[in-house]
């Protein structure tokens, strides 16, 4: 009897660590759905990508900033999902979209801090709330925080803060969806080359040699250092794993 294909919709699929994830995820078997803020064209290059590995594929506009619009696009999701697979569900939400923020305390404005709140907090938590009852039982929540959670550096109090409230929230998350063996866990990135805050660790060579010189393994991480970790939690060999942060940083600050 043959198993039903399972299904991980990761946000902010379309580039950095969230396009790696979404590709490693499908490597493993699993169709994908991504999410974009604004760029269509990177989108759907990612999910031609994932489509020449064999597996189903799509690509929808959300800003997870905005709460509001988040019933008319789950409403799209799992319209797509009964039409094409017979059942509105997906088995694994990964919580990856996300913006940077560097600023210090004494210039950080309310407009900022609402930013990183709405994006990275409330984003996650609802996003999630919403989508509980379309996740199967049995399938997972992959939530993105930060090295910046553990580790104060200046100029990031604000997006630290929050992503170690994202972590705390997955614990909540991994207790009360126990019941459903739904597990929650969260991955915790060093500093990676993208493009992501301005691309400032992969082009300021300043901050590079900073981050190479504070990791164990002697150089700033990559997407692809991620995306296998995040895949991982999305097969049956992690069924026992719930409720932890995984840091994916080569050992940085130790």
């Amino acid at each position: 009897m043959s198993t039903k294909t399972k299904i991980a919709l990761v946000t902010g699929g379309s580039r950095g660590i969230g396009r790696n994830s979404a590709l490693k995820i499908a490597e493993k078997g699993l169709d994908i759905i991504i999410t974009y803020k604004s760029s269509k064209e990177e989108a759907d290059e990612v999910v031609k990508e994932i489509q020449a590995l064999g597996r189903k594929a799509a690509a929808f506009q959300l800003d997870t900033k905005d709460v509001k619009s988040f019933d008319p696009f789950i409403e799209n999701v799992t319209t797509h999902l009964q039409k094409n697979t017979g059942s509105p569900n997906i088995d694994y939400l990964i919580n990856n979209a996300g913006t940077a923020l560097y600023a210090p305390i004494a210039e950080t404005t309310e407009e900022q801090v609402d930013d990183i709140v709405d994006i990275h907090f409330k984003g996650v938590f609802f996003l999630t709330q919403k989508f509980l009852p379309f996740i199967n039982n049995g399938g997972g929540i992959v939530n993105i925080s930060s090295g910046l959670a553990r580790v104060a550096l200046p100029g990031s109090s604000v997006y630290g803060s929050i992503k170690a409230g994202v972590e705390m929230l997955t614990r909540y998350m991994a207790k009360e969806l126990g019941g459903r063996k739904i597990k929650a866990n969260v991955i915790a990135p060093g500093a990676i080359e993208t493009d992501f805050g301005g691309g400032r660790t992969r082009d300021n060579k300043e901050v590079n040699a900073m981050v190479s010189n504070n990791t164990a393994l002697g150089r700033a991480g990559l997407p692809e250092d991620v995306g296998g970790v995040v895949a991982f939690l999305c097969t049956e060999d992690a069924a026992w794993i719930s409720g932890q942060r995984i840091e994916v940083s080569g050992g940085m600050i130790l």
